[in-house]
């Protein structure tokens, strides 16, 4: 009789539903499109899929949300997301305008070459 009492006692905090429950082997649960068989692939993991002018505003729309709903903290955090990705956004604008500048240059340059080639012919031939 003794043991009859052992194990109400043991079982008193789950419910026998629970005795089958078995997780895989990282504890969680399979998410039903996202598991191991599945193709879903991201095309620049570990990057947004969004770009950054649309981030800036999604960050600045959720700070002003925020902050009428009376969260400093929060607001600002959106806030300093919002900023970062305005950084990468001036960035890239720099990198195309320097490409940009760099090919202008060389193809200057190819033309000033050009040019010189037709004079120095132009020079020997006479």
């Amino acid at each position: 009789m003794n043991n009859f009492k052992n194990n109400n006692r043991r079982t008193r905090f789950k419910s026998n539903g629970d005795r089958n429950f078995r997780r895989n082997g990282n504890g969680h649960k399979n998410n039903g499109d996202f598991n191991n068989g599945s193709s879903f692939k991201r095309r620049h993991p570990g990057k947004n899929n969004q770009n950054a002018a649309k981030l800036v505003e999604k960050y600045n729309d959720l700070a002003r949300e925020a902050l009428s709903n009376g969260d400093k903290i929060l607001s600002e955090n959106y806030l300093q997301h919002s900023e970062h990705f305005s950084r990468i956004l001036i960035s890239q604008e720099n990198l195309k305008i320097n490409s940009e500048n760099l090919n202008d240059n060389n193809v200057s340059n190819q033309i000033k070459k050009e040019t010189d080639l037709k004079e120095l012919e132009e020079s020997t031939n006479k």
